[in-house]
């Protein structure tokens, strides 16, 4: 990459000179500026602001080779990575609720959703020791409640999630070393606690619990959600999919679902790809209604869904969103997780996008619409996102020139693990992994 380049991406470079064009700062103007100012004893993990104290910084130079609590380096940059730890552990903790209480939902008849893949509905409720000779609708429910306690499991209780899918080898190493997990909410719960100033000062322990926070967070909390959303939208498969800025058209309303949870983006492409609101969009003077994925939210619904003339594909990252916005070509921006940045509130303004929040933990300045989630209320949600997104083309079109790089490209999405094992006849990795002979010239 030249060194007047500051992305690979091509519509990401194309789009940065209209930006600056336009007088606005972008992910990578920012990042050169506060790169001049960088504080090594950040960079290093040796610096602290919890209580007041502080704020103190370890310099064995200067004689300070402790804060003024006492604690040691190690143990300072150990317990910035926990709390670090402790908030990504948190979002998927709260992803992991939204879709227990989404399949409850579901199984209860209150959403527009239905259960797509039953196989694994009852392969779930088999691991985990739910009676499968029961209404699938009835199945969902309990599965829901379980996976819901598992998020609340305390040290005195056992984790159904952690004895089902678990090495059966890791787990007596775990409860020696004191590393078996228990409810994310606990762990997550205690790693907090364990940050606050003199509580836990040892690096090693603070170790410890960051890696009883992993475990917890993937037997607890990942797998029983992406479980879920199998259940819910399909077990991906493999198919070929548009990528990249290219997909946009500015004649189109353009509906963009950036975050990590894929609940309301699933229930507006459902309504999208109904004539009644086609033609909404078309009285609004639209070629139509288009749906757009951005962010992990764009990578569920490319998962499962194929490309057609109203789910277009995928945008890119989440380097790449200022500049997806900045096409002048987006109408709703409705966002859900993580991965929608405060400053793109100088974006809506300049481009004309409405900026819709349908999650409690989302606060983007400028946002003029939110909808806290309700699984009960998600159509309803999906038909406030639509209305939103084309009273906004009328605003939009015509008013803000469009640019849309013209760089569209073909990807295969939808490498699930049964489509892997399906691909290999399903008998080819696990001996040789078995083995210890796996090899490259095998696969």
């Amino acid at each position: 990459m030249s060194e007047s380049r500051v992305s690979y991406h091509d519509s990401v470079e194309e789009m940065l000179k209209r930006i600056r064009d336009d007088g606005l700062s972008s992910v990578f103007s920012r990042w050169e500026a506060q790169e001049k100012i960088r504080c090594k004893f950040c960079l290093e993990g040796v610096s602290c602001q919890l209580c007041t104290h502080g704020p103190c910084r370890i310099s064995e130079k200067a004689g300070a080779d402790k804060g003024v609590c006492g604690i040691g380096p190690d143990a300072m940059a150990m317990r910035n990575f926990l709390m670090r730890n402790i908030m990504g552990a948190a979002t998927y903790g709260h992803h992991a609720f939204e879709a227990f209480r989404t399949l409850k939902a579901t199984g209860e008849g209150k959403t527009s959703f239905t259960i797509t893949d039953t196989d694994k509905l009852k392969w779930m409720c088999e691991k985990t020791g739910i009676n499968t000779n029961q209404d699938t609708n009835q199945l969902a429910i309990q599965l829901a409640e379980l996976l819901d306690r598992e998020l609340k499991i305390n040290p005195d209780e056992e984790s159904i999630m952690v004895e089902a899918f678990a090495p059966k080898k890791r787990k007596p190493l775990w409860r020696k070393l004191n590393l078996y997990p228990v409810g994310i909410q606990h762990e997550v719960e205690n790693c907090i606690a364990s940050c606050l100033t003199n509580v836990d000062g040892d690096y090693v322990s603070l170790a410890k619990k960051a890696l009883r926070l992993g475990l917890s967070t993937i037997y607890t909390a990942q797998i029983g959600l992406e479980m879920t959303q199998d259940i819910l939208f399909g077990t991906p498969m493999p198919h070929e999919v548009d990528v990249d800025m290219g997909i946009m058209d500015p004649d189109y309303v353009n509906i963009a679902f950036n975050g990590h949870q894929p609940w309301v983006g699933v229930a507006t492409l459902q309504k999208a790809k109904k004539e009644e609101y086609q033609a909404m969009a078309r009285k609004a003077g639209a070629k139509g209604l288009r749906i757009v994925g951005s962010i992990e939210t764009g990578q569920e619904l490319l998962q499962r869904f194929e490309v057609d003339d109203v789910f277009v594909g995928l945008m890119g990252n989440w380097l790449a969103l200022e500049p997806f916005l900045a096409t002048g070509t987006v109408d709703a921006l409705v966002m859900e997780e993580n991965c929608s940045p405060p400053a793109l509130d100088q974006y809506a303004e300049k481009y004309q996008v409405a900026l819709i929040s349908v999650s409690t933990i989302i606060g983007v300045p400028g946002t003029e619409h939110e909808m806290p989630y309700y699984p009960a209320k998600v159509d309803e949600m999906a038909e406030n996102c639509i209305e939103i997104a084309i009273e906004n083309f009328k605003k939009r079109h015509g008013a803000i020139k469009p640019m849309v790089p013209q760089h569209k490209r073909k990807a295969i999405a939808g490498f699930s693990t049964e489509a892997v094992l399906q691909a290999i006849g399903n008998d080819l990795l696990l001996p040789c992994h078995v083995s210890g002979n796996l090899s490259t010239s095998k696969v």
